[in-house]
């Protein structure tokens, strides 16, 4: 009875409040409620994201063993918190939605009772949770039969398993079917529990916006002409001019004399000892390949380290003096 009596008093309370004048009969969209349901999946699936990397780096399939489990308690977690509390879902409270209690006689606004909560929860979880472990749970009760019995027991059971999973789905597209036609209870659990989507705010309009659209367009399409436009620019020839602008002309005279004696240790491109050694008519020397791969690439290339324009590759010739010891 004291339950009873809170349940009225926090009724009287929330039938008060300046969202109660709201007529519950009031149709609401169908793309309303679909989109709350839609928002309700994303931030389960969210939370379980968020959950699992806490687990990142621990050892792989730790919490495979009993990720039926752990999804059907963050299920009800947010339950707790969402639906237990305030007669409407995350989904539904972003959109202006709360739930009616359909089995009250009352013309006007009444919230769900615990029982009403408590199987919209079971329903939602339960059934989802019994679905993945259904092959564990035939398996644990066939070894605990006798070695006679475990296969016939084994086959009727996942006979009955099929059996009520098919005329479950039968009856949600039944249910949704429906819901297309008269516009309520676009879940089979919120018809079973007598749960009706209602609006919680007068004169509530479904406002689209656009600016997320507008900005994924957007990028897209900047994308895309980066795309277009990068193959068309000389990025050797470009960076070739900003290393000369950057490091200026006083400089390189000043360490010629210097670098003259180390610029064949050493390629242009790749920055390893030459191999097979080549020139495109300046001082730099370029293993073959790099400069031939290159070349071919760009037609119009030329030297990364002075920004003189490349010529043929041709081999490198050197004169080696011996000198007596």
């Amino acid at each position: 009875m004291g339950f009873e009596s809170e349940d009225d008093q926090k009724r009287t309370a929330k039938s008060s409040s300046p969202g109660s004048d709201v007529d519950p009969q009031t149709p609401v969209l169908r793309i309303s409620q679909l989109d709350a349901l839609e928002l309700d999946t994303a931030l389960e699936q969210l939370v379980w994201t968020q959950f699992s990397q806490c687990f990142h780096y621990c050892r792989p399939g730790l919490l495979t063993p009993l990720e039926p489990e752990l999804r059907a308690l963050l299920q009800l977690l947010l339950w707790r918190f969402t639906l237990y509390s305030n007669s409407a879902t995350v989904g539904q409270s972003l959109l202006s939605l709360r739930y009616h209690n359909t089995l009250s006689t009352s013309p006007r606004y009444r919230p769900l009772s615990r029982r009403q909560k408590l199987g919209l929860a079971l329903l939602t979880a339960g059934p989802r949770w019994l679905q993945e472990r259904s092959y564990s749970l035939l398996q644990s009760l066939s070894s605990a039969a006798s070695a006679v019995d475990s296969g016939l027991l084994q086959k009727g059971l996942r006979n009955s398993l099929t059996l009520v999973s098919s005329m479950t789905q039968i009856a949600s597209l039944i249910n949704f079917l429906v819901f297309l036609r008269k516009g309520r209870h676009p879940v089979l659990a919120e018809r079973i529990v007598g749960a009706q989507a209602a609006f919680s705010k007068p004169n509530v309009v479904r406002d689209v916006t656009y600016q997320y659209m507008n900005r994924e367009l957007l990028w897209h399409g900047f994308a895309e002409f980066l795309i277009f436009l990068l193959p068309l620019i000389n990025t050797r020839k470009l960076k070739a001019k900003v290393f000369s602008m950057v490091s200026g002309g006083d400089s390189t005279e000043r360490k010629g004399s210097t670098e003259e004696q180390g610029v064949w240790k050493e390629c242009g491109l790749c920055g390893e000892w030459p191999t097979m050694p080549h020139t495109v008519g300046c001082r730099h020397v370029f293993c073959y390949y790099c400069i031939k791969t290159h070349s071919i690439a760009d037609p119009d290339l030329t030297c990364p380290k002075c920004g003189a324009e490349a010529g043929q590759p041709e081999p490198l010739k050197m004169e080696v003096e011996m000198v007596a010891m």
